[in-house]
Order: C-alpha cells, then sequence, then structure tokens
C-alpha cells in the first residue's frame, strides 16, 4: 500500500493529527446521531414489541410516536446517548487506531493478499476497540434504551435519564448498569470485527477494480473518488455487520429491557433463560 498511490488514501496513527482527529470525530460522530437517532428508536421499540402490542411495523411505530409525544419523541434519550457515547467514541477510535498499526505488522509476515490483510488487520482492531469501549456504553446504552421504550406496550414511565439511573441502582446496585454485559459483548464485538474487516478489504477491492494501486507512478486518486469508495465500503460493511449481528442484538435489547420483569440470572436460573429464549423464537 505505502508503494503504491493508494497510501496515500490512508493516514497511519503516528501521522494523524489528533486534535482535528477527535474533534472533528466527536463533531461527524455527534452529527450522525441526530441523524441516524430516530432509526435506533424506532428498531428499539420493534425488538421488545410483544405478540399483544399493536403496532408491529415501523410505520406504525412512527405514527404512535408522533400521535402522542411528536418528533421530541424520537429522540428520547438522545441526551444520554450524547454524553456517555462522545466519550465511548474516543477510547473506541483510539483503541482502534492504535491496535490496526500493531495488526497490519503481524499479519504482515504472512504474505497474504492485500485485501486479506486489511481484513484481518481491521478486523482485530475493531473488535479490541470494542472491547475497550464496552465498559463505558453499556450503561449509557441501558439508560437510553429504556428511555426509547417508556411508556410503549406497557414498560415504565421516567422522568429523564437520572431517573432511570437512580432505579437501577436502587434495584440492582452498580451491576445492574451492566446487564447484558456479555451479550453486548457478543453482539458489539465481532459486529465491529466484521464492520471494520469489510470496509478495510472492500475498499482494497474496489480500487483494484477501479484500477488504482497496480503502479507506484500513477497519480492519487481525487478526494471526490476517495469519499465515493469510502462510503461505498462503508455500506458493505454495515450491510455484512447487520446480517450477522442482528439476532444478537434483538435478544440482548429484550435481556437488557424486561429483565426487571423477568428476574432471572443467566446462572442462578439457566431455565429460565432457556423458556425466555424459547419466547423470542416462537
Amino acid at each position: 500500500m505505502a508503494a503504491s498511490s493508494l497510501g496515500q488514501t490512508e493516514i497511519n496513527w503516528d501521522k494523524l493529527d489528533k486534535s482535528k482527529f477527535y474533534v472533528v470525530g466527536a463533531g461527524i460522530f455527534t452529527g450522525l446521531t441526530v441523524g441516524l437517532y430516530p432509526v435506533s428508536v424506532i428498531k428499539t421499540r420493534l425488538q421488545v414489541a410483544t405478540r399483544d402490542t399493536v403496532e408491529k411495523s415501523a410505520s406504525s411505530v412512527i405514527r404512535g410516536i408522533l400521535k402522542t409525544d411528536g418528533v421530541p419523541g424520537l429522540y428520547r434519550g438522545f441526551g444520554t446517548v450524547i454524553t456517555g457515547a462522545v466519550p465511548a467514541r474516543i477510547i473506541f477510535l483510539t483503541a482502534l487506531e492504535t491496535t490496526k498499526v500493531t495488526a497490519f505488522k503481524m499479519v504482515e509476515p504472512f504474505n497474504f493478499s492485500e485485501p486479506t490483510q486489511a481484513a484481518l488487520a481491521n478486523g482485530i482492531a475493531g473488535m479490541a476497540a470494542s472491547l475497550c469501549s464496552q465498559a463505558v456504553f453499556v450503561p449509557i446504552d441501558l439508560i437510553s434504551q429504556k428511555l426509547m421504550v417508556q411508556g410503549y406496550s406497557g414498560h415504565e414511565k421516567y422522568n429523564g435519564g437520572l431517573d432511570v439511573a437512580r432505579k437501577i441502582i436502587r434495584t440492582d446496585g452498580i451491576r445492574g448498569f451492566y446487564r447484558g454485559f456479555g451479550l453486548s459483548v457478543m453482539t458489539y464485538s465481532p459486529s465491529s470485527a466484521v464492520w471494520w474487516a469489510s470496509y478495510g478489504s472492500s475498499q482494497r477491492i474496489i480500487w483494484r477494480l477501479l484500477g488504482q494501486g497496480t503502479d507506484s507512478e500513477e497519480a492519487a486518486p481525487s478526494k471526490s473518488t476517495i469519499m465515493l469508495v469510502q462510503a461505498t465500503g462503508g455500506i458493505i460493511a454495515g450491510a455484512t455487520a447487520s446480517c450477522i449481528t442482528t439476532p444478537l442484538d434483538t435478544i440482548k435489547t429484550r435481556l437488557q429491557i424486561h429483565l426487571e420483569n423477568l428476574r432471572f440470572s443467566w446462572l442462578r436460573a439457566p431455565y429460565k433463560a432457556n423458556m425466555y429464549l424459547g419466547n423470542l423464537i416462537a
């Protein structure tokens, strides 16, 4: 990669402007969260819907939210997510970029093809970054999910994120913030690994299809071309990761939301866990 024009499409950690990286990255992440947050609210409500729930499609959920709460209803829990997710994202990106450099050095001696090397190195980095950020992300995820579904399908209502946190501590203590932590790791770590592996390898394949990267003397691709290739790689990565991890994400969300009603522990009452999973499949 370094010997070709494609080396100019990537910036390694040691050459990265850290201040711009964090400030711009946090800004972009916040903007994306604003745009995509309603989708998370709708998805979460569909995941916790029961057989008796009237709203069983995305369109019916949207109509129900707009009817009862208006547009603000699509942003329930948004403040909590931004407050906690920005630090989690900083941890994630730092671990991702630093691990990626080491991972590339690890796979280089095996002489794999360039897309394979990119997939392995990016996959390892993505999984490591996800593991590092879960300690912050899981409590925020739990609180935001409870706010997303409050008052929906019989779920309890809250007076903001602090009210959710107080009730969790009163009921389960600090351990309650890490309800479903194991499933979160099982969901997001493989998802992150698959996403970054697909993202890194798909870009290499696309560049090869465009005839780039085969000649060290060729002109560097334009910024618009780089953005288009990266965007296409992101779409491919997102679709691939979603297909693999959506079932686990549904189980995790239901576990985190419904556990106060089920009142079971995976270790002390495995038969109830099996019954619960059976109800999900039914």
